[in-house]
């Protein structure tokens, strides 16, 4: 599982060839969750509130290269990595 990302203890990554919708995985101390891409929403999991609306502001930013990753991974096994949350 490709790491995409990584911020303030926060770890953002994609599957190769996952299932759609398009989303990534999130992990952050025991907290698991899954983020759909369009929309942005949380389809599965649990984040605290703080670090869920971190994950959102990031990923509203980085939308357009989610999606070229989503794509890319699933077409050519190949992804980019997406700067962090600053």
């Amino acid at each position: 599982m490709p790491e995409i990302s990584r911020f303030l203890g926060i770890v953002i990554t994609m599957y190769f060839n996952d299932h759609n919708p398009p989303h990534f995985h999130v992990r952050y101390e025991d907290f698991r969750a899954i983020v759909g891409i369009d929309p942005l929403e949380l389809r599965e999991g649990q984040l605290p509130p703080r670090v869920l609306g971190l994950v959102m502001e990031w990923a509203e930013i980085h939308q357009a290269e989610l999606r070229e990753n989503w794509t890319s991974l699933a077409v050519q096994g190949k992804f980019k990595r997406i700067a962090p949350l600053v």
